[in-house]
């Protein structure tokens, strides 16, 4: 069964899938990182200083009233909260993985599409029958060309 089981997962297939795997979390990372790092504070310095990962709704108070400077005292409070900042973070983040995710996919089409296939053949001004390029007379009408 152990033999099995290396088998399957020495397939080329799996191997690749999972380094795709491995690749594209580091890259969701990446996408975090620039979302919440350097695209949200000069959007939500535009806004009026807006920290979008601290906007947020209280539902329900915890166990220290509200209200709460930020949501990290508030998750410390125990209140119940809709995140809706974090959410905009998420999106955003979303966007831009799959418009990269696009941008790949758009090279890799690009890269397959195969050049013309050189013409080897010509047509017969005579008798309009196809014939190879360097034909010099065409063999079915036997005209010069």
């Amino acid at each position: 069964m152990l033999k099995e089981f290396k088998e399957f997962a020495m397939r080329g297939n799996v191997v690749d899938m999972a380094v795709g795997i491995i690749i594209g979390a580091a890259f969701g990372a990446i996408v975090k990182s620039l979302v919440d790092d350097v695209i949200m504070p000069p959007i939500g310095m535009l806004l009026g200083n807006v920290d979008f990962s601290n906007l947020y709704v209280v539902l329900k108070d915890g166990a220290a009233a509200g209200p709460y400077a930020a949501l990290a005292e508030a998750k410390k409070a125990g209140a119940v909260t809709v995140n809706y900042g974090l959410f905009i973070n998420s999106i955003l983040s979303f966007v831009i993985v799959a418009f990269s995710v696009f941008l790949l996919i758009r090279g890799m089409n690009r890269m397959k599409r195969e050049a013309p296939a050189e013409v080897t053949t010509k047509e017969c001004p005579k008798c309009f029958t196809e014939i190879p390029i360097k034909a010099v007379r065409c063999p079915h009408c036997t005209s010069e060309l």
